[in-house]
């Protein structure tokens, strides 16, 4: 059967000081709705999935601490399919537990690793396509199937996903090859030749074989998480997962499965995503889900903007007022403990400032 799983273990550290160490970016209420509500990043991401699947085939792999908010936040999520990993070991390993887990429940399992950082729209779409991706696997149940983004732009944060000649399912073709992110003027040809589409980052594969390709190119890995899947579900599982999950080498799955799975001919497939879409994984992406106004400001909370233009403004304090006069292309961000003001173009060191926050004062504003 058909099974999927949103991998939502990420802390977010970007998108600071909104996104936190104990309420990270996918758990947080920043996608806008119709009625000017919002919901979180993972509810989004299980609201796509139940346009495709029955609600007792999602799961959701997430950090042991997160696990009661991500329970409060999917009320509808079945019994026994939210995966807690103990320590954080790398997407080789969250995979891999995830594979593990659901083919114990189903050993035939088709399944489906997204991600709880997008938003993409229309749902439609994104439907159609993971069903054709999984259509990809009764023809070739071996295969390791990608789901790549129509380009909008010569992006250079994204990886590219070359498009080869067609496969038996339409809309599938094979995947020529993986290019890392590009420079700008790589970007640009490889937008211009109309064969590359963005690496999405979301793929299709029996759960069986994640788990091959781990025994043959990570048996480390592959042996912990079949101690894991040994015992019953309950206590038991539980206390061999903490003992052994820690010990896994940590290495990302693209590196442990991806990359050799690329080298064998026939093996990696790539189905077109034609949808708009968002990687919410900084605050000029996350601006994309905001108010905008006609000055290219997008904004959020109690905010006065006065001949302020491009500028992307957070505020989570109702009572609190954000004002800017003269500013532009800045991020301004307003917590109740953590003011953070930036430069559009120094978004991506948030990351950096976070970590000299630590350095001087602890963790206290993670």
């Amino acid at each position: 059967m058909r099974h999927a799983v949103i991998m939502a273990g990420g802390s977010g550290t970007r998108l600071w000081p909104l996104s936190r160490a104990a309420r990270p970016k996918q758990l947080l209420d920043v996608v806008t709705e119709e009625d000017g509500g919002a919901h979180s990043l993972l509810a989004e991401a299980f609201g796509r999935l139940r346009a495709v699947l029955p609600v007792d085939r999602i799961w959701v792999c997430t950090a042991a601490r997160y696990g009661p908010q991500v329970r409060a936040a999917l009320p509808e999520l079945g019994a026994g399919r939210l995966i807690l990993e103990p320590v954080a070991r790398d997407t080789a390993n969250a995979v891999g537990l995830a594979a593990a887990l659901v083919a114990d429940a189903d050993p035939d399992a088709e399944l489906a690793v997204v991600s709880a950082d997008h938003v993409i729209r229309p749902v439609e779409r994104f439907a159609a396509a993971l069903s054709t991706a999984y259509d990809v696997l009764a023809v070739r149940p071996g295969a390791l199937v990608t789901l790549g983004i129509t380009p909008t732009a010569p992006a250079t944060g994204f990886g590219y996903v070359q498009r080869g000649a067609p496969a038996e399912v339409p809309g599938a073709a094979e995947a020529a090859a993986f290019r890392e992110k590009p420079d700008r003027a790589t970007a640009e040809a490889y937008v211009a030749s109309g064969e590359y589409l963005w690496n999405s980052g979301m793929f299709v594969w029996r759960a069986q074989t994640v788990l091959d390709a781990l025994a043959e190119h990570l048996p480390e890995s592959a042996a912990g998480l079949a101690r894991v899947v040994a015992v019953p579900a309950g206590p038991e599982r539980d206390a061999v997962l903490a003992e052994v999950f820690p010990t896994l080498p940590k290495i990302s799955v693209d590196y442990a499965v991806l990359e050799p799975a690329a080298t064998e001919p026939g093996r990696v497939l790539v189905v077109d995503l034609d949808v708009d879409w968002l990687d919410v994984g900084s605050w000029p992406a996350l601006a994309g889900t905001l108010d905008g106004d006609g000055a290219g400001n997008a904004v959020r909370g109690l905010t006065v903007l006065l001949d302020s233009e491009r500028n992307v403004v957070f505020s989570d304090d109702p009572d609190h007022l954000v004002a800017l006069v003269g500013v532009r292309d800045s991020v301004v961000v307003h917590t109740a403990d953590v003011t953070m003001v930036c430069p559009l173009g120094d978004a991506e060191r948030v990351k950096q400032l976070l970590a000299e926050v630590e350095q001087r004062s602890g963790p206290r504003f993670s």
